[in-house]
């Protein structure tokens, strides 16, 4: 029996140090994670690796999601005209997306797995040739954008009201797609590096330049002039356009663990074809996934401005929830693409696996939020119940699908880190335009669900999409990818 002077045994006195412990040392791996400390992801160990990666990834894709709901709440306040062309204009944005995100696919392997075998000098010559290929693409796409911004507008199904609102925004936006490319480029270098804290802090800053000038362009607060809903995108463009700047000097400063210097300027053409090689299938692969989106969006736009408007507002909210989602993706994908490249096939499996759990769990309790909160929520963007009915209908419907879409998205990506890209373009293919086209033009059209048939063919296009996804993931194709 212990008096008042006995010590308690080693193991009493011991019991609350591991706790104290536990948390100094998860507040230290947070303070490295957001500041970029050096780290092998080939040798680290795993779930260290992945919460490395993952922070950064999550909290650049948060920002990106509060950009984009900021952005839509001040132009909800012009009415749903200029919602409805921020929509219709984003619709056509994708096109755009899925071509830098396309390249960055390629490019992102290409340097993950050159990292991997240690190979830094190339994995900054294949940036560079990367960044070349995407901006030439950039300046194609702009020209032609400018010239037909009011065609393509009219193509979408737009009303005169939109265009007369809107065909500026869209001018601006499609021509300065440059940014867009550059910042989705010059990330993916940084992501296949494994260097996700400056991919983090350039997201940040380009957005939040966004968020404040927005407004200012849009209402024409102190100096700035009033645009209305182009002053949007002239916010955009400008925030943008700083980020890159602000990359471009991370890349030849020596900052990243990849410099790019002057000798990797000059156009390699047998490393561009390897770019292409991988960005052809991958670039295929979100054509597939966008255009099916602006299906969506025409389909949408048969029953007026109101789905329309209630449709975007709810996607931008949807985004809130799927981005942080998809930074866990990207961070599996990187993991996968370092240590096929050090030759640790079944570590890259473990990863995978472990970013869909994390995922799943995440996705689940923002569509439980979703389901019980959708109306709260959706007052803070409008008071027009037509349009507020159409936003709670969509989220709470495609919540349905999240926990399934958690396992498609980082699956799908890993495919991509391991660079078959080929694997996830099939899936793509089946499920957004064999599938969910057809079956969107069905329910909305010939039943009576109207504008839900289209959320209801959503939801469970993305539970389709999980499922193909992890049943061939599992055959082990991607493990034997060369690239």
């Amino acid at each position: 029996m212990l008096d008042s002077t006995t010590s308690p045994p080693p193991s009493e006195a011991a019991a609350p140090r591991p706790l104290v412990s536990w948390q100094a040392r998860s507040w230290r791996v947070l303070l490295d994670a957001l500041r970029g400390a050096p780290l092998d992801l080939t040798e680290a160990p795993l779930g260290r690796a992945l919460f490395m990666l993952a922070v950064p990834m999550i909290l650049e894709m948060v920002m990106e999601s509060i950009f984009a709901i900021v952005d839509v709440f001040w132009v909800a306040h012009l009415g749903a005209a200029a919602v409805a062309t921020v929509g219709l204009t984003e619709a056509m944005m994708m096109i755009v997306y899925s071509l830098a995100m396309g390249v960055s696919i390629g490019v992102m392997a290409l340097v993950a797995r050159r990292v991997g075998e240690k190979e830094i000098g190339a994995a900054a010559r294949t940036a560079t040739q990367g960044i070349v290929l995407g901006l030439a693409m950039a300046l194609a796409l702009g020209v032609v954008s400018v010239i037909y911004a009011q065609d393509l507008l009219v193509l979408m199904g737009a009303d005169s009201s939109v265009i007369a609102t809107g065909s500026g925004f869209t001018r601006v936006m499609l021509g300065g797609n440059a940014t867009v490319f550059l910042l989705f480029l010059i990330n993916a270098v940084f992501r296949g590096a494994g260097d996700a804290a400056h991919a983090m802090r350039v997201l940040w800053l380009g957005n939040a330049l966004n968020i404040v000038l927005g407004p200012c362009f849009i209402f024409g607060w102190g100096p700035f002039p009033e645009l209305g809903v182009t002053g949007a995108a002239v916010g955009t463009t400008i925030g943008r356009g700083i980020a890159v700047l602000y990359q471009v000097y991370i890349l030849s400063s020596g900052r990243s663990k990849i410099r790019v210097l002057l000798r990797d300027v000059g156009l390699d053409f047998r490393l561009m074809a390897s770019v292409l090689r991988l960005s052809g299938s991958a670039t295929l692969q979100m054509l597939i996934s966008m255009t099916s989106y602006i299906a969506v969006m025409r389909i949408l736009s048969t029953f007026g401005s109101a789905p329309l408007a209630g449709y975007t507002i709810g996607f931008r909210l949807l985004m809130f929830a799927l981005l942080p989602a998809f930074g866990l993706a990207n961070a599996a994908a990187t993991l996968v693409g370092q240590n096929l490249g050090a030759g640790h096939p079944e570590r890259s499996e473990q990863a995978v696996w472990q970013a869909c759990r994390f995922a799943a769990g995440f996705l689940s309790l923002v569509g439980v939020t979703f389901v019980i909160g959708a109306p709260l929520l959706v007052r803070l963007f409008t008071t027009n119940p037509e349009v507020s009915g159409q936003a709670v209908a969509y989220l709470r419907i495609v919540s349905l699908g999240f926990p399934f879409y958690a396992y498609g998205m980082v699956v799908s990506q890993s495919f991509n880190g391991a660079g078959d890209t080929r694997t996830p373009t099939f899936i793509n293919l089946f499920v957004f335009w064999l599938l969910q086209i057809p079956l969107a033009w069905t329910l909305s059209r010939y039943t009576s669900l109207g504008a839900s048939g289209v959320y209801i063919t959503l939801a469970l296009s993305f539970s389709v999409f999980a499922v193909v996804s992890v049943g061939l993931f599992r055959r082990g194709g991607w493990q034997r990818t060369r690239v």
